[in-house]
């Protein structure tokens, strides 16, 4: 940002020396009496000249040296939307495994409310047992899945730190 500052500064300095060349050459245009006075108009207006297209080269440069400037922060902002949209999608994916973690949790602690139900009144019921120990291996399932899902995420989140120390 700097650089645009610098930049901008030196662009207006030049448009000001510009702006005060071209107000000579406007009164050396002006019907001069004496006849002595040719040659230094016509020295002045050649130096006027010279100076100006000195002065639209660097303009030229500055100009290209900003274009150069935008594009490369129009570049980190595309990276960084990309990098935003990648974290945005792994935080879609975890929540969406954590919710469902959440889920099978519940049922799992209610039918093994219902299991110590039974168990106390020493009736034994093999379906209960069944939904619970296959309420158990969903919930591990997804608790396998919501660590994928957070250790992806962490992967992601070194691999440009891991990239850039090679």
């Amino acid at each position: 940002m700097s650089d645009i500052v610098e930049l901008e500064r030196r662009l207006t300095a030049a448009l000001d020396r510009i702006g005060l060349g071209v107000a000579q050459l406007s009164s050396a245009a002006a019907p001069v009496d004496a006849p002595d006075d040719t040659g230094d108009n016509a020295a002045k207006i050649a130096e006027l000249e010279a100076k100006l297209a000195e002065e639209r080269a660097v303009n030229a440069q500055l100009e290209e040296r900003v274009k150069a400037l935008k594009e490369r922060q129009d570049a980190q902002v595309t990276d960084v939307a990309q990098a935003a949209d990648a974290t945005k999608k792994q935080l879609v994916r975890f929540d969406r495994e954590l919710q469902k973690l959440r889920q099978v949790n519940a049922e799992l602690r209610e039918i093994n409310d219902k299991l110590r139900q039974v168990a106390e009144t020493h009736v034994s019921e093999p379906h209960l047992i069944n939904r619970a120990m296959q309420a158990e291996l969903e919930a591990l399932r997804v608790t396998r899945a919501t660590d994928a899902a957070e250790i992806e995420a962490i992967i992601s989140e070194l691999r440009p730190i891991v990239g850039g120390a090679n």
